[in-house]
Formats: C-alpha cells, structure tokens, sequence
C-alpha cells in the first residue's frame, strides 16, 4: 500500500478534520483518473520526516528548506499550495517574528543579545528566514544571545509567551491558524517585524513515481480547488489554489541560507 501522509498543518483538530477531507477527495478523484492503490486514509503514525523518504510515498508535504537542502533529487515535486493568510503572497509565504506583547523591543536590532526560540534549525519559517532577517545585523557572527530549540512552532509560540525566549519567527501560516482556532495562545505576543517571503511548504511524491502519476496528483489537486464540495474543507485550511513550481522556484531558500552563513552566522549550525 502507498502512503500519505499530511502532517504539516494538522493542529487542531479542525485542521485534521479538514487535511482529512482534502485527501478523501484527492483519493477518489486518483481512483477515478485510474491511480493504483492509493491509501484510504492519511497515515498518522509515521513521524512527518519520516514520510518524506518512505519507499512507497505517494504524497506529502515538506518544509522548504529540508526539499533544498536534502529532498530535491530524491523526491518529485507536485506542486505548492496557495494559502489566503497575511503574510502569505501566491505561493510565497513569510514568517512573522514575535516577541512578548509586555516586551520594550521596538526593532529587529533591538533582539540582539536576546534569547531565540526555534522550532529546528532546519525549518526554513522557524530558522532559516529568521538568520536572513538577522544575519546583516550581526557581529562577529553572532546575533543572539542564546537560542532555545523547542521542536514546534507553537513550542516557540509558549517559550516566548513564558519567558523562557525572548522572540522566535512564526510562519504565517501557523500563526492564522492559532489566531483563528487557538487566540489565548497567543494574546500575550505581538508580531515584531516580518521575515523575507520564500516558496511555501511543497507537496511531494516519491522519486519512482511516474510522470503520469504526477500528471494525475496535479490534476487532482486542481480539482480540489475547484470542487464545491470542498469549500468548507477550504476555508479551514485558508487554501485558495495551487501553483506548479519548479526546483529553480525554491533556489531562494537555499541562496537566503547561503547569504547569512557567508556573512560568518554561527547562532546555530543547521
């Protein structure tokens, strides 16, 4: 059986809900288009970066930064979603940095010396865009003081709101959705400044899926968008289209970690 797995936007649970309903129909419209063995369900045992290189994905979704650094070669790229959130742009998407809403920080120059929040160093939203937004302000290769890794954004969300940091970088996307679904979570944060925009989180498939089957995840996606039927599943997700990218799209990801690490940043080795 092949596996899908859909583990990057999933909490809460109207989210999964929704995640799940979006592969419901991409499942039934691959059946009707003549796609062999596509799971029923979404796999939610496997650890998400796990999926990524599983000998039978059919579909997932990566974070940029691993598809650049690790993915690309060894994985297909389907296609980018297009979320409606601020600070998201077609498919480009940025990350907001947060600091506590009691804070006197002012600017992103205000941070240096302060304690960062990242959810891994190498999540492009929580790391990689956060070191491009604060590499050129840096001195002799250091701009914080200290950086907690917490192992999710909403970890970074409560390491700020708790003291424990003092700012962390948020993608937008996460950020809307604690904002509709979860407000207490973050009413003690406020949005310090905003991050360089980069290709968003690409949906993927395995290296030895065909060009067919590629040509049917892609047209099944389409489909999604367009389905009726899928509208209230839409507005959960705040997913408005697809855009076919190409591996030249997601270059700017990998040329933002470039240029900071060029300029001698070391706050934390990805």
């Amino acid at each position: 059986m092949r596996l899908a797995s859909l583990a990057m936007y999933v909490t809460p649970q109207p989210l999964a809900d929704a995640t799940a309903e979006l592969w419901s129909f991409l499942r039934y419209s691959l059946v009707q288009a003549g796609l062999s063995d596509p799971p029923e369900n979404l796999d939610t045992t496997i650890p998400y970066d796990e999926a990524w290189l599983h000998e039978d994905l059919l579909f997932s979704q990566t974070c940029g930064y691993p598809y650049v650094k690790r993915l690309r070669g060894r994985v297909r790229l389907v296609a980018t979603p297009v979320y409606t959130h601020p600070g998201c742009d077609g498919p480009l998407m940025r990350s907001f940095i947060v600091v506590r809403r009691a804070s006197t920080f002012v600017s992103l120059q205000d941070l240096h010396g302060a304690t960062a929040a990242i959810n891994s160093p190498d999540s492009n939203s929580g790391a990689n865009l956060l070191r491009a937004a604060v590499a050129p302000l840096a001195r002799n290769g250091r701009f914080f003081g200290g950086t907690v890794e917490t192992g999710s954004h909403g970890g970074s969300i409560d390491a700020v709101s708790s003291g424990q940091a003092d700012c962390a970088a948020i993608d937008c996307i996460t950020f809307a959705n604690l904002l509709r679904f979860t407000p207490a979570r973050v009413e003690g944060i406020r949005v310090l400044a905003e991050t360089p925009a980069t290709p968003g989180l690409p949906f993927i498939t395995g290296a030895r899926v065909s060009d067919a089957d590629v040509a049917l995840l892609r047209e099944a996606l389409v489909a999604a968008i367009a389905a009726p039927s899928l509208s209230g599943a839409r507005d959960i997700l705040g997913l408005v289209d697809v855009a076919m990218l190409t591996d030249a799209d997601y270059e700017p990801i990998l040329s933002l970690a470039r240029g900071a690490l060029d300029t001698g940043y070391r706050d934390w080795v990805d």
